[in-house]
């Protein structure tokens, strides 16, 4: 949790402008609602986490957000500007990180950065590019293939393609996916160092940690939000009840709870389980009958992930 507190005592005040103010937001593919009436506001210097099962409409509304698809219904603003009719302004002063990596392999660093660098007119160009190599630690790799990077070196490039034209908010569509813990935690201090700096950052993860690091965070299932605010607010307005057991074979004992009533969600979390609910006596009481050894039970704090597999058990597939 140690990132989680990081990141609290650097939370833009709550009275900061808002960046994002849009409610009702709406969007259909024929017969089928991805994203279902979604309220927002994001303030700015503020990392917000957006985080929610594959398929939730995560991705569909960043790109209404950024004015790359317009909005069936709804309405609002994104950095002052009306995101249904002045998406044209809204792009550029917005970057946008995308999940897979959309830049061209057979060009080097500095000649990808240049060329995105055109596309936004960006003042004294080559200054630009080279600023941004040295920052995001670039600048030895300059000549080196697109194609020939790792995927952290990939995340890195794509990061200072997004910042290249000095964006207000910077949208992250899964930034971190396939690339190891010290290339996400580099990633993540300059993050934070963005947004210290007054950049206002919305990232989608599906990481737990990740999701700690952020001032706020929000949970889309299946084009629905379902919760919004700090980690702690999440945590504690689920009001579940968790409660952690060891013991000999845990996968038999946890066939025998499932479905016990009183028993929302059994777990394996490492040589333990989570057994949680949503009624704390009647979980307590569903479990009873196995609180005896050779089991050890312990009373635990719900954690994030405990909240988050509640909320997609709640949940039904849009698609179904």
């Amino acid at each position: 949790m140690q990132a989680h507190e990081q990141s609290a005592t650097d939370a833009p005040p709550p009275n900061a402008e808002l960046v994002i103010d849009v409610s009702g937001i709406t969007k259909r593919f024929g017969a089928q609602t991805v994203v279902n009436s979604i309220g927002m506001q994001v303030r700015r210097g503020e990392i917000y986490g957006f985080l929610g099962p594959n398929g939730s409409g995560k991705t569909t509304f960043l790109r209404m957000l950024c004015g790359l698809l317009k909005p069936d219904a709804g309405q609002g603003t994104c950095l002052g500007y009306d995101i249904l009719h002045q998406s044209d302004e809204i792009k550029k002063h917005v970057g946008y990180m995308t999940q897979k990596f959309s830049y061209y392999e057979d060009l080097n660093l500095e000649e990808n950065l240049d060329f995105i660098a055109r596309i936004y007119q960006v003042p004294n160009r080559k200054q630009a590019v080279s600023d941004s190599l040295q920052k995001l630690g670039l600048h030895a790799r300059r000549k080196q293939l697109a194609g020939q990077l790792s995927g952290g070196w990939k995340q890195r490039l794509a990061l200072a393609a997004s910042l290249i034209h000095n964006p207000e908010l910077l949208l992250l569509d899964e930034p971190t996916a396939g690339v190891d813990p010290k290339a996400r935690r580099d990633f993540w201090e300059e993050i934070h160092q963005l947004a210290a700096a007054g950049l206002t950052v919305m990232i989608t993860t599906h990481y737990m940690d990740e999701a700690e690091r952020c001032h706020r965070i929000a949970y889309i299932a299946y084009g629905n939000l379902l919760t919004n605010g700090t980690v702690a607010e999440v945590v504690s307005g689920a009001k579940l009840s968790v409660w952690e057991v060891s013991g000999p074979n845990l996968p038999a004992l946890a066939n025998e709870l499932r479905h016990k009533k009183g028993i929302e969600q059994v777990v394996a979390f490492g040589n333990t389980l989570h057994v949680s609910g949503p009624q704390g006596e009647e979980l307590r009481n569903a479990i009873l009958p196995w609180m005896k050894p050779p089991y050890q039970w312990n009373q635990a704090e719900s954690s994030l992930e405990d909240v988050f597999i509640s909320l997609m058990g709640h949940s039904q597939d849009n698609f179904k």
